[in-house]
C-alpha cells in the first residue's frame, strides 16, 4: 500500500551535510508516522528519527540531535532528512520507514520500508 524510494545518499566529509529523501506512494501517507533507520556494517539496524503523520512532532535519537533534522511534505509525499555536521559514524545504510503503530518516540513495528541509500562520512 505503500512504497518508499530514498535518494540523495553519497559521500561527504566530516563536518558536511547531506539531505535525504523519501518519495512515499499511496492514499494512506498522510497518517502514517514516517522514520529514518539506518544499518551500519556489521551492525543491527537501528533508529535514528522520525516524524508524526501531521509534521508536528519529532523525536530523534541523542546521537543525531541537533544534527539532523527530519520533515514532511504531505502534499508532495516526502520525508526529508537535512544531516548537518555529519561524522564518521554516521556511516551507513540509511532507510526510510513507515508506521501505522507507536507514537514518534516509541513505535511498535514498522509497515514499510525503503530499499535504502548509502550514507558515506570520510575522515
Amino acid at each position: 500500500q505503500v512504497q518508499l524510494v530514498e535518494s540523495g545518499g553519497g559521500l561527504v566529509q566530516a563536518g558536511g551535510s547531506l539531505r535525504l529523501s523519501c518519495a512515499a506512494s499511496g492514499s494512506t501517507f498522510i497518517r502514517y508516522n514516517m522514520g529514518w533507520f539506518r544499518q551500519a556494517p556489521g551492525k543491527e539496524r537501528e533508529f535514528v528519527t522520525a516524524i508524526s503523520w501531521s509534521g508536528g512532532s519529532t523525536y530523534s535519537v541523542d546521537s543525531v540531535k541537533g544534527r539532523f533534522t527530519i520533515s514532511r511534505d504531505n502534499a508532495k509525499n516526502t520525508v526529508y532528512l537535512q544531516m548537518n555536521r555529519l561524522k564518521p559514524e554516521d556511516t551507513a545504510i540509511y532507510y526510510c520507514a513507515a508506521t501505522s503503530r507507536g507514537r514518534v518516540y516509541n513505535w511498535d513495528g514498522v509497515d514499510y520500508w525503503g530499499q535504502g541509500t548509502q550514507v558515506t562520512v570520510s575522515s
